[in-house]
């Protein structure tokens, strides 16, 4: 595991941004191509927008690049909570990015079909029954959940599907996600998270004994791939401590 520390969000942002655009030029060259599974929320737009602007968009390889959802709304694709929406609105329509390098999450059908035939497009696109993404990236919730992978949830211990459908009761609503057999597959995993609000979750996952029904991020640890954590000093403030 790396721990990449910035002093303020707005440097974690620029950070995480820099990595993933050396990581997407190395897996175009050794590969052909660079396979990324987005994240939603407030975070990931900035780094969007980041991406798809300046320099950095002139660098990073947009062509070769194919792009899915680690988690996704149980809502219509253009609901204003949808993941994909906000990622196309903050990056893949400012970038022209073709509809077929884009996978997003068919939520017009049921929540356990939309899950397997989520899991039947990434299948497909790789060829196989055991798919590595180049790049998951995830975020981190206060409770220490990631993607969807909520405390407590069933979905914790499926051992077997790639995708799955999960219902989480004090929202009541269903969200689709990979599970931890698809992300641990990854060649690199990388988190996203920054302020003092996250401090403890980042410690508990990172430092605490573990307990994964607790704090599912303790759960994401790649198999043969690379961990990288990008957060803030306000993020990182308990770390190195007992409790």
């Amino acid at each position: 595991m790396e721990l990449h520390i910035s002093k303020t969000d707005t440097e974690v942002i620029s950070s995480i941004a820099d990595f993933i655009i050396k990581l997407a030029n190395e897996c175009v060259s050794q590969n052909g191509s660079f396979t990324w599974a987005l994240s939603g929320g407030s975070s990931p737009k900035k780094l969007f927008e980041l991406l798809s602007s300046g320099e950095r968009a002139a660098s990073f390889p947009w062509e070769q690049s194919y792009f899915f959802f680690g988690d996704e709304r149980y809502v219509p694709l253009d609901h204003d909570d949808s993941n994909y929406r906000m990622a196309k609105l903050a990056m893949l329509e400012k970038m022209k990015i073709p509809s077929e390098h884009i996978f997003p999450v068919d939520t017009s059908l049921t929540p356990e079909a939309a899950a397997s035939a989520y899991e039947n497009d990434i299948t497909n696109y790789f060829g196989n029954d055991n798919p590595a993404f180049d790049l998951v990236m995830l975020g981190l919730g206060d409770d220490a959940h990631t993607a969807s992978l909520f405390p407590f949830t069933t979905v914790l211990s499926n051992d077997q599907d790639l995708v799955s459908e999960v219902f989480l009761p004090d929202k009541k609503i269903y969200r689709i996600t990979f599970t931890k057999k698809l992300i641990n597959n990854a060649q690199n995993v990388a988190f996203l998270t920054f302020g003092v609000n996250k401090s403890e979750a980042v410690w508990h996952v990172l430092e605490d004994a573990e307990n994964t029904d607790n704090y599912p991020a303790q759960m994401i640890r790649p198999k043969s791939g690379n961990l990288h954590w990008f957060i803030d000093e306000a993020a990182a403030g308990r770390l190195g401590t007992l409790g």
